[in-house]
This record gives structure tokens, sequence and C-alpha cells, in this order.
């Protein structure tokens, strides 16, 4: 009998997968056309496929060929970090296929005055409004005095004392509770929010206001949601920690991921994000560019798009 030809797999939107999920000490396989996870018990569990956007491997996991291939190819984000997720050695790439989509970021953040609206949308989302008469250092100077206000009113809210935001990665048991604690959360986020960069088709390195990373632009779109989402996640929880009430068997960075994930599936944080960035850019006002006259299209025409733009079919 000749074997049964699997049906070509494609990617669904971001807007409809789980967020992230951390995964440490195991190998991650594929079988049966899915996600295999086995931890360092040999507990395997399997893990539907494209249902999550991003997947977080942290020290003491190993990878399989077969495994990254299926991430390729259903637009699932691979990302290697440090323990805690507080750092980041290399990540997969499934999205950025549509150059249209990186000439016009690169466009926008080229051109002074265009990159003075865009900076501005992103201060008007964030605030509520922007000044027209200001640059976007004086932005940024504005956006750094209402965050370290932000920071301070949220800490009252749970009863703790901030003293300022001070993370070294080097010495991560050196940092404050509270600290920690807000590093794990947005690690969460950026993971989550590179995944929808590269889903819509944009370069994670090319930002606005943050520059000099291969995560610009993600630091630029996370910070639009970060104070209405994880940022209170890592108080509330840095809260119960001090209290004492860590339930047993689950440490300090489980609980904040696990706000972090009840929190991103409230807000519907992945149905959010691409139409977000989608709304910032176009303040700039300017059509994405098209091909040149001289420029040879494609002898094989693309596939309909199953997934989001920046997806590869």
């Amino acid at each position: 009998m000749a074997e049964q030809e699997l049906e070509k797999l494609n990617p669904i939107p971001i807007k409809h997968r789980f967020s992230v999920l951390f995964l440490e000490k195991g190998h991650l396989n594929m079988e049966d056309g899915s996600f295999l996870w086995i931890d360092h018990e040999g507990v395997r569990v399997h893990i539907p496929i494209g249902s999550v956007a991003c997947i977080m491997l942290e020290p003491g996991t190993r990878i399989s060929h077969a495994a990254v291939d299926l991430a390729a190819t259903t637009g699932t984000l691979i990302i290697w970090v440090g323990e805690q997720g507080v750092r980041v050695y290399s990540a997969g790439q499934p999205g950025g296929a549509r150059s249209d989509k990186l000439l016009y970021q690169a466009k926008l953040a080229l051109d002074d005055s265009l990159r003075l609206k865009v900076v501005k949308a992103m201060f008007a989302y964030r605030f509520g409004s922007a000044p027209s008469k200001r640059s976007v250092k004086q932005l940024r100077g504005m956006e750094g005095v209402r965050v370290r206000k932000l920071y301070k009113t949220i800490a009252q809210q749970y009863g703790l004392r901030w003293e300022g935001r001070k993370y070294d990665p080097k010495k991560w048991k050196d940092g404050t509770l509270i600290n920690r604690c807000i590093s794990v959360a947005t690690s969460c986020l950026y993971g989550v929010t590179e995944a929808a960069v590269l889903a819509a088709g944009y370069a994670p390195a090319i930002g606005f206001l943050h520059t000099g990373k291969p995560r610009s632009f993600v630091y630029d779109i996370a910070d639009l949601f970060k104070f209405e989402t994880v940022v209170p996640v890592a108080f509330r929880c840095a809260a119960i920690i001090k209290r004492g009430g860590l339930p047993a068997g689950v440490s300090s960075e489980q609980l904040v991921r696990y706000g972090c994930r009840d929190v991103f599936r409230q807000e519907r944080i992945l149905a959010k994000i691409i139409p977000t960035i989608e709304d910032i850019l176009a303040a700039g006002d300017i059509e994405p560019p098209g091909p040149f006259e001289d420029q040879i299209l494609p002898a094989i025409p693309n596939p309909e798009v199953s997934g989001d733009d920046g997806h590869r079919n």
C-alpha cells in the first residue's frame, strides 16, 4: 500500500494562537506531525501544530532538525534564552517574508519627518495624545518622566517600595525582587511581540525610538502594551512572594510567567499587536513602495497566504 501523503502544513494567524511557552531540561522533537516535548523525567507531551506563537528554549534543552523544520513551516518563533528568559542567545525567523513591508518600515525610519510622525503616534497610543511641536528627543524625555511615575504608582497600589528600574543580566540574583519579576515579565512580552512583528512581515531590528539592538522595533511595540499587561503582573507577583504566598512547587519566575500567560489571554494581546503595528506605521502617511519598473517579478506567483503577511508558505 502506498504511503498516504500528508497535507501541506500552513501557518495560522497569530491572533488565534496561545502566546508563549517556556521549555527547560528536555528534548523538543516532532512526532505524528506535531511537536513532541520529552522532559528530563521522560514525560512525553504533544504540542498541537501551530498553536503557539513563540517557544522559548531555556538551558538544558535540545531540539531536533525535524522540530525546527516544523516551526519554520507553521510560523512558530523559536528563541534560545538563558535562565528565566533574561538573555537571548539566538532566534529562528519564521516571518520577514515581505520585502515591500521591510522597505516600507525602512523608509519610515530613515526619513526624519516620517520617523517623528511614527514616534508621535506611539506616544499618543500610550498616553492619549502627543504634543504637536516636539522633537523625538523631547518626546523621549516626556516619556521617561511619565514612565517613572507609572512605576511608582503601580508599586503603591501593591504596597511595595519602588527604588527605580535596575537590571544587570550578569548579576541576576543581586537584583531586587521587583526588578527580577519585571525582567521575567518583559521577556514574555518581548517573545510574543517579536513573533507578531515577524508575522506581520517587519524587521525586529529597525526601530524608531530604540536602535542598535536586534530587537529594537520589538521594544518599541512592546512598550505600547507593557504597562497595561506585564508590569502590573510583575508587581502583583512580587507582592505575593514578599507576603510569603508563593504556592508550593512554584518558583517566583514561574509565578510571573503564569500571570503573563493569563493576562495575554484576557487582554487578547496577540489579536491586538499586528493591527496596532499597522496603525502606528500608517501615521507616516505613505504607501508601501512597489517594485521598480526594471525589477524582475516572481516567475511563479506567490501562494495565497494562510497565516499573517510575514509567514512563509
